[in-house]
């Protein structure tokens, strides 16, 4: 017989885990009223991240810059601040995310300067050669494909364009012993080194590849280039 007290502590137990997996799928693919919540939380808890991030690369105001997994939607808004005579598109494979990023660039996108859509990384709705940069913050872990997506971003890429891939999350990274369950089992992402993000990049056809990391925030950035033509 399973005592009271015990029985009490299964049931709160089972709630706490059953809560957390919800929190997770949410994290991974916000849905509904919850996952919008959790897309405009991403807009803050990512801020400084992005910010170091982008601190990596030079954007040029009449740039046309692509955000993939735009969540929230704040990455565009500081983008389309920095491409100030660009354009910036963002897609997002959910559809909470999108609703959350159209809104929190209503005015951008009213102006004509920001446009976002549903779409995914594997199949990005745009023709060749569109984008000066494409940027990818606190998602590329998900992507379905690592090594077809990142040759699907090359595809949109123009030559000699860039995209740089920001997470807080490596392996190898401080507490790793922390991260990684939760990284490989809960997420079920694609969990890598810094060394792995740049042979990657490197076989999925880019150039100039640099990979970049904060050792005490445990955050990374890793940059490719996109050859020029007829390379």
């Amino acid at each position: 017989m399973i005592s009271g007290t015990l029985a009490v502590r299964i049931v709160k137990m089972a709630i706490a885990i059953g809560v957390g997996y919800a929190l997770v799928r949410q994290v991974r693919k916000p849905a509904g009223w919850f996952g919008r919540r959790v897309a405009r939380t991403m807009n803050l808890s990512h801020a400084r991240l992005t910010q170091w991030g982008l601190g990596h690369v030079r954007i040029e105001p009449n740039w046309r810059v692509l955000d993939v997994g735009c969540g929230g939607g704040q990455t565009i808004r500081s983008l389309a601040a920095l491409a100030t005579a660009g354009h910036v598109d963002g897609v997002d494979y959910a559809p909470a995310s999108v609703a959350v990023a159209s809104q929190h660039n209503a005015e951008l996108i009213e102006s004509g300067r920001v446009a976002v859509q549903h779409a995914s990384v594997s199949q990005l709705p745009f023709p060749d050669r569109s984008f000066d940069l494409v940027t990818a913050v606190e998602t590329h872990y998900y992507w379905p494909d690592l090594l077809p997506d990142l040759r699907e971003v090359l595809r949109v890429l123009q030559p000699e364009g860039r995209l740089i891939m920001i997470a807080e999350a490596y392996k190898g990274r401080p507490m790793d012993w922390l991260y990684r369950p939760i990284m490989r089992v809960l997420l079920n992402s694609n969990y890598l080194t810094l060394d792995e993000h740049r042979a990657l990049l490197t076989k999925a056809g880019f150039s100039d590849v640099e990979v970049h990391a904060h050792p005490s925030r445990g955050w990374m950035c890793a940059i490719g280039v996109r050859p020029p033509s007829g390379v």
